[in-house]
């Protein structure tokens, strides 16, 4: 499975422009294709669900063009009912399109059939089907009752009277009625069947219609009669709003990382419900500013967000951001009415509570509702993302608290965000990394050591953790042919690095891993590939806030590929003799200068040509060649190196 790694975060600062809506986008698609006229579409999300639109319109006798501009796109529409009466389409797990397409192709007349991926064929439709068959739709279920895949064959719809539809299950269903009801020419009313959720979607879709030409007449959230003889018509020129979902990410980074983050696309004048987000942010301490355009937010002034207890369901989909936020608050908090979340892209409360235990929340789950309390510290968490988007952008906050994380499946953004990830790095400023890599004996671990010490960073000497591993199994009594077992030591080597000693667990076995019995298994250990991975993630629990300075043979190419400094420190091959020479002595050990000059060589050419990780000099590493140096000119050359420029 592909996945990406986000290192630990310092804070977030700075301004993003927001992708387009995926609601309106897809929204706006549809009623361009239903309108008269010709519709300039400008701000689109560019998204896997947008894409599924487009092409299920171009399978239905649409034409629609990209035209210069990025996300400016024209559609031709054709004014009533899809013109292509047969087709089968593919709409992935994009229930933006299916629900709405689903309603327009009941009432055109046609013989159609609708699928999708595996998830979507879990998130339920009847509710839809029904009120459609109320109208005289023949639509049959070619799995389970009441979800898709969908058969749609040509009827005699009866326009006029009254259409009931749950309310409670999804807004999409009305949405989708009240968008395809104009295809019948008549009024007709539609009535709600208990309570109306994610109610601000429902005025997304009803500004909408009337921008292109159809006034809903609403009796409060309870009933809404569509007029009989509205067409729908071109407003010539429409432009989307940025995501503001999407924008509760970017107000939750700023609010937990100090800020200011600054979203653009939205603000006071949207129309969409999620800009309350805003509100609830504030409401929980995080400083709030707002203009026509934009929303900006800052850390609350004490410096940590409240535990909260809030009813969000008007806001479903950013209600997700406030549940990962909850991991920066200073108590249990409660994220109640949220029953909609059960029949999202997936399961997305059982798909929180257990990704937010992952990073060590202490999380109740109940049927419509989550209570989460934030652990002393956070783990390293590895988070599946269940092909849900949201999923994968909420976790990225994970990071603010001086954590790494690793999200499965980062490519499921694509969905409503492609750009997610770069965007979020342009706000947030990583815990900064000096790798200082180089071959045996050049002196870097001296040098790193004393760079860590003058920076007041975190200092990680990862030749060592082999020889830990080999020891902590040596002590704890397990065989060194235990690979499983190993690995877990591996995993959570209680290790530290503090003035020139190394400890575990506490205890000072800087000498200890000297010993013959730990070089041998050191390199047993190494063999294992389930302890190399184990150690990769280990050595990366080492960046924390304020910074680290790592050193070994593969700190700036495989274990921090994006450290902001990287220094290949060496040395001539008698020159690093001559120290190796000195150590030996100094400890009352007999050496040989051929042979050591011999051994440094020998070694040297298999770090080189070894097939993973090569020891070479990074391309975008600084050489330091410390032949003619000592140490405290070497250090200086780091230091100066390290400084902003």
């Amino acid at each position: 499975m592909e996945f990406i790694d986000l290192p630990p975060l310092l804070g977030a600062a700075g301004t993003i422009r927001l992708p387009g809506s995926k609601s309106i986008s897809n929204r706006v698609l549809l009623l361009a294709a239903l309108a008269e006229g010709t519709t300039e579409i400008h701000d689109l999300l560019s998204s896997d669900d947008v894409d599924r639109m487009l092409e299920a319109l171009s399978a239905l006798g649409v034409r629609w063009q990209a035209l210069d501009a990025p996300g400016r796109y024209r559609v031709e529409g054709v004014g009533g009912p899809f013109p292509v009466k047969q087709g089968d389409l593919f709409l992935g797990n994009a229930g933006t399109a299916f629900r709405p397409l689903t309603a327009a192709l009941a009432l055109s007349g046609g013989s159609y059939r609708l699928s999708g991926v595996a998830r979507m064929h879990e998130r339920p439709i009847g509710d839809l089907v029904d009120g459609l068959r109320e109208v005289g739709a023949r639509i049959d279920y070619l799995g389970n009752d009441g979800f898709p895949p969908l058969a749609i064959h040509p009827a005699q719809i009866r326009g006029g009277g009254v259409v009931h539809v749950r309310g409670d299950v999804s807004s999409q269903f009305l949405t989708a009625l009240l968008m395809s009801l104009p295809l019948t020419g008549v009024e007709t009313r539609i009535e709600v069947v208990g309570e109306l959720i994610s109610k601000p979607y429902i005025e997304i879709t009803l500004a909408l219609m009337a921008r292109f030409g159809v006034e809903v007449v609403r009796d409060g959230w309870r009933a809404f009669t569509v007029p009989g003889g509205a067409r729908y018509r071109s407003p010539g020129d429409i432009f989307v709003e940025g995501d503001a979902s999407s924008a509760s990410y970017f107000l939750a980074a700023g609010a937990i990382g100090g800020g200011p983050v600054r979203v653009e696309g939205v603000g006071r004048e949207s129309i969409q419900g999620d800009v309350r987000f805003a509100e609830a942010l504030a409401s929980i301490g995080a400083r709030i500013s707002m203009g026509d355009n934009w929303i900006e937010a800052r850390g609350p002034e004490s410096g940590q967000l409240s535990a909260f207890d809030l009813d969000l369901n008007h806001i479903p989909d950013a209600a997700m951001t406030l549940a990962v936020a909850a991991l920066f608050a200073d108590g249990p908090c409660r994220l109640r009415n949220i029953a909609s979340w059960r029949v999202k892209e997936t399961d997305r409360i059982a798909a929180m509570a257990a990704e937010l235990r992952k990073v060590g929340a202490t999380v109740e789950e109940g049927a419509d509702y989550l209570v989460v309390t934030a652990p002393d510290r956070l783990s390293r968490g590895v988070i599946d993302t269940y092909d849900d988007h949201r999923m994968a952008m909420c976790f990225s906050l994970v990071t603010l608290g001086d954590s790494e994380v690793r999200i499965n499946d980062p490519k499921c953004v694509n969905k409503t965000f492609p750009g997610y990830f770069d965007a979020f790095a342009q706000v947030t400023r990583s815990v900064p990394v000096i790798a200082i890599d180089g071959p045996s004996a050049s002196g870097k671990g001296t040098v790193a050591a004393e760079v860590a010490r003058a920076l007041g960073y975190h200092h990680l000497d990862s030749g060592s953790l082999y020889r830990l591993v080999a020891l902590s199994a040596l002590q704890s009594g397990v065989s060194l042919d235990d690979e499983a077992r190993l690995a877990g030591l591996a995993a959570t080597l209680p290790a530290s690095f503090e003035a020139g000693r190394i400890l575990l667990d506490g205890q000072d076995v800087t000498d200890a891993i000297r010993e013959e019995a730990c070089s041998v298994g050191a390199s047993r250990v190494a063999a294992l590939p389930a302890v190399r991975d184990a150690l990769t993630l280990r050595q990366r629990a080492y960046r924390r806030a304020p910074g680290l300075v790592a050193e070994g043979r593969d700190m700036g190419s495989v274990i921090f590929p994006d450290a902001g400094l990287k220094i290949f420190l060496t040395a001539s091959a008698p020159v690093r003799a001559e120290r190796r020479y000195k150590q030996l002595l100094d400890k009352g050990m007999a050496a040989n200068m051929e042979g050591l000059i011999r051994d440094l060589e020998e070694r040297d050419r298999r770090d080189a040509a070894r097939p993973v990780a090569p020891l070479r000099q990074q391309d975008d590493a600084l050489l330091l060649d410390t032949s003619g140096m000592g140490v405290a000119e070497a250090v200086g050359f780091v230091l100066d190196a390290a400084r902003p420029s």
